[in-house]
């Protein structure tokens, strides 16, 4: 593109949007790809357009637009798609539930290009139908097509983005503790985590109370990994006194604990462990008492299937401490983001 004046420019092809505003307007009084007239001339004046932009034969040139589109082409999203372009942006919206990840080490290396700007929701975000993911736009009006190459080279071989959906789920609770198996106090944690779960695509199998019994416990987990449980989640018994008996019980049903204990708060002595493509999770008694606690955090995680591991546990240590609001905005906060 190359600047003239705009006597000059008579015949020649507008590249760029210019807006005008006056009375409650704003807007655009002439539009990319518009032919200058002569008439034109005295308006563009009129808003202070001395110069204008026109298009010139330069080859390797890319106009915003253009350029958009192609890092949209570049980064296609199963269960998502592009609204645009407009304002010289693409924005990536969320059409399912789930799960917003994003390849941060790509990402970074798309935005150290030099023109390109891209912008996401964090990593591990769960969002909803219609939420914006990412937005995508060269900065200058025009760019080296290279860098846009340079940029499509980068998404080749790996994923940019993905949005995990949420997969249905078989799920079942054992609460442990003799205070309640007696029934000396009632149970909170069955209202809490139904409320939690019904929030995904989730088959509550059952309750189970538990004595303050190894057996029991053990007992109780191998009913429901037998009727096919994807995932089992164990309230009570979980700090570290001596009859506190729930980790013991998830380790002698032969499961791998991934980690007893997670760099978040609430919710410190959570417990993770698998068996086989089962999850178990040992849930402390914040759950219970806070709206928000590290059980929110990795329910969508679970439920798209994929495996929770120590390197994501450990993640949790940068974002993982709940600012503990009056009013919960979870997830629109920084509790989790990781």
């Amino acid at each position: 593109m190359k600047k003239v004046r705009v006597e000059d420019a008579v015949g020649m092809e507008l590249c760029h949007d210019i807006t005008a505003m006056g009375d409650g307007f704003k807007g655009a009084a002439f539009k990319r790809g518009h032919v200058i007239e002569e008439r034109d001339i005295q308006q563009l004046l009129a808003i202070g357009k001395k110069h204008i932009f026109v298009w010139e034969d330069m080859a390797g040139e890319i106009h915003e637009e253009e350029a958009a589109q192609r890092m949209a082409a570049m980064a296609p999203v199963a269960g998502a798609h592009y609204v645009g372009p407009s304002e010289g942006k693409m924005v990536l919206v969320a059409d399912q539930p789930g799960m917003f990840r994003v390849n941060g080490d790509v990402l970074a290396a798309i935005n150290s290009i030099g023109d390109i700007t891209i912008s996401t929701l964090p990593d591990h975000y769960p969002v909803q139908p219609g939420a914006r993911l990412a937005s995508m736009r060269i900065v200058p009006l025009v760019t080296k097509e290279e860098q846009i190459v340079q940029a499509e080279g980068l998404c080749q071989e790996t994923e940019l983005f993905r949005l995990r959906p949420y997969e249905e789920k078989k799920a079942a609770l054992i609460i442990t503790g003799s205070e309640i198996y007696e029934g000396r106090i009632q149970d909170k944690f069955e209202q809490v985590a139904r409320k939690k779960l019904a929030a995904y695509p989730c088959q509550v199998l059952g309750v189970t109370i538990c004595d303050d019994n190894l057996d029991m416990i053990k007992e109780a987990a191998r009913d429901y990994l037998n009727q096919g449980a994807d995932l089992i989640f164990f309230s009570g018994g979980m700090s570290v006194d001596p009859d506190d008996l729930t980790p013991t019980a998830i380790r002698e049903t032969g499961a791998q604990v991934i980690s007893y204990g997670v760099p978040a708060q609430p919710g410190n002595m959570t417990l993770v462990a698998y068996l086989g493509d089962t999850a178990l999770i040992g849930v402390p008694g914040a759950a219970i008492s806070l709206p928000t606690t590290i059980f929110d955090v990795l329910l969508p995680q679970l439920f798209t299937g994929d495996r929770l591991t120590k390197e994501d546990l450990l993640h949790l240590s940068e974002g993982g401490l709940c600012q503990l609001c009056q009013q919960c905005h979870f997830p629109n906060c920084t509790f989790g983001r990781y």
